[in-house]
Protein backbone atom coordinates (compact mmCIF):
# COMPACT_ATOMS: atom_id res chain seq x y z
CA UNK A 1 0.00 0.00 0.00
CA UNK A 2 1.31 3.50 -1.08
CA UNK A 3 0.69 6.78 1.00
CA UNK A 4 1.63 10.09 -0.66
CA UNK A 5 0.88 13.38 1.02
CA UNK A 6 -0.31 15.67 -1.85
CA UNK A 7 -1.41 19.26 -1.66
CA UNK A 8 -4.38 19.88 -4.34
CA UNK A 9 -5.76 22.86 -5.37
CA UNK A 10 -8.30 25.56 -6.73
CA UNK A 11 -7.90 28.85 -7.97
CA UNK A 12 -10.98 31.41 -8.17
CA UNK A 13 -14.09 29.90 -6.69
CA UNK A 14 -16.95 31.29 -7.26
CA UNK A 15 -20.71 31.02 -6.84
CA UNK A 16 -21.24 27.65 -8.28
CA UNK A 17 -20.10 24.61 -6.38
CA UNK A 18 -16.44 23.05 -7.68
CA UNK A 19 -14.32 20.12 -7.21
CA UNK A 20 -11.80 20.52 -5.57
CA UNK A 21 -10.53 16.96 -5.42
CA UNK A 22 -12.49 13.88 -6.25
CA UNK A 23 -10.72 10.29 -4.80
CA UNK A 24 -9.35 8.31 -7.55
CA UNK A 25 -10.62 4.22 -8.07
CA UNK A 26 -8.88 2.36 -5.41
CA UNK A 27 -7.78 4.80 -2.90
CA UNK A 28 -8.77 6.71 0.64
CA UNK A 29 -8.15 9.82 1.68
CA UNK A 30 -7.36 11.82 5.01
CA UNK A 31 -7.83 15.40 4.74
CA UNK A 32 -5.19 16.90 7.07
CA UNK A 33 -5.65 20.27 6.21
CA UNK A 34 -7.93 22.55 4.40
CA UNK A 35 -6.75 26.56 3.77
CA UNK A 36 -9.29 29.02 2.49
CA UNK A 37 -8.31 32.53 1.37
CA UNK A 38 -10.74 35.53 0.12
CA UNK A 39 -9.17 36.87 -2.97
CA UNK A 40 -11.67 39.59 -3.23
CA UNK A 41 -11.72 43.23 -2.00
CA UNK A 42 -14.52 42.23 -0.05
CA UNK A 43 -15.55 40.11 2.61
CA UNK A 44 -17.30 36.92 1.44
CA UNK A 45 -19.04 33.27 2.57
CA UNK A 46 -17.72 29.83 2.02
CA UNK A 47 -18.97 26.70 1.79
CA UNK A 48 -17.25 23.37 2.05
CA UNK A 49 -18.92 20.28 1.47
CA UNK A 50 -18.50 16.20 0.57
CA UNK A 51 -20.74 14.99 -2.33
CA UNK A 52 -20.62 11.12 -1.73
CA UNK A 53 -21.98 8.09 -4.47
CA UNK A 54 -24.41 7.25 -1.73
CA UNK A 55 -26.41 10.28 -2.12
CA UNK A 56 -25.46 11.68 1.56
CA UNK A 57 -24.09 14.81 0.46
CA UNK A 58 -22.95 17.07 3.38
CA UNK A 59 -21.71 20.62 4.30
CA UNK A 60 -18.88 20.50 6.34
CA UNK A 61 -18.81 24.64 6.12
CA UNK A 62 -21.69 26.92 5.37
CA UNK A 63 -22.35 30.89 4.66
CA UNK A 64 -18.99 31.29 6.95
CA UNK A 65 -17.51 34.82 6.14
CA UNK A 66 -14.08 35.49 5.56
CA UNK A 67 -12.88 39.02 5.60
CA UNK A 68 -11.18 40.90 2.98
CA UNK A 69 -7.56 39.83 2.07
CA UNK A 70 -7.84 36.90 5.07
CA UNK A 71 -7.55 33.28 5.13
CA UNK A 72 -9.40 30.82 7.22
CA UNK A 73 -7.54 27.32 8.51
CA UNK A 74 -10.36 25.19 9.77
CA UNK A 75 -9.39 21.78 10.49
CA UNK A 76 -7.04 22.48 13.27
CA UNK A 77 -5.90 19.07 14.41
CA UNK A 78 -9.39 17.62 13.49
CA UNK A 79 -9.34 14.90 10.02
CA UNK A 80 -12.20 13.68 8.06
CA UNK A 81 -11.62 10.77 5.62
CA UNK A 82 -12.83 10.40 1.93
CA UNK A 83 -13.45 7.02 0.49
CA UNK A 84 -13.10 6.06 -3.37
CA UNK A 85 -15.07 8.51 -5.10
CA UNK A 86 -16.17 11.13 -2.91
CA UNK A 87 -15.77 14.68 -3.91
CA UNK A 88 -14.85 17.95 -1.60
CA UNK A 89 -16.09 20.94 -2.84
CA UNK A 90 -15.91 24.77 -2.37
CA UNK A 91 -18.12 27.45 -3.32
CA UNK A 92 -18.51 31.43 -2.54
CA UNK A 93 -21.27 34.15 -2.68
CA UNK A 94 -18.76 36.33 -4.86
CA UNK A 95 -17.21 35.23 -8.21
CA UNK A 96 -13.57 34.09 -8.52
CA UNK A 97 -13.25 35.02 -4.69
CA UNK A 98 -11.50 31.89 -3.00
CA UNK A 99 -8.73 29.99 -3.39
CA UNK A 100 -8.40 26.30 -1.85
CA UNK A 101 -5.59 24.53 -0.63
CA UNK A 102 -6.03 20.69 0.40
CA UNK A 103 -3.75 18.91 2.24
CA UNK A 104 -4.00 15.02 2.20
CA UNK A 105 -2.48 11.45 2.76
CA UNK A 106 -3.68 9.43 0.04
CA UNK A 107 -3.52 5.76 0.13
CA UNK A 108 -3.57 3.27 -2.45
Amino acid sequence: MANDFKLKTKASVGVTTENVYVVPANTSVTVIGITLCNTSGSGINVGIGITRASDDDVKILKNVPIPQGSTLEFMQGNKIVLEETDTLTADSDTNASLDVALTILEMT
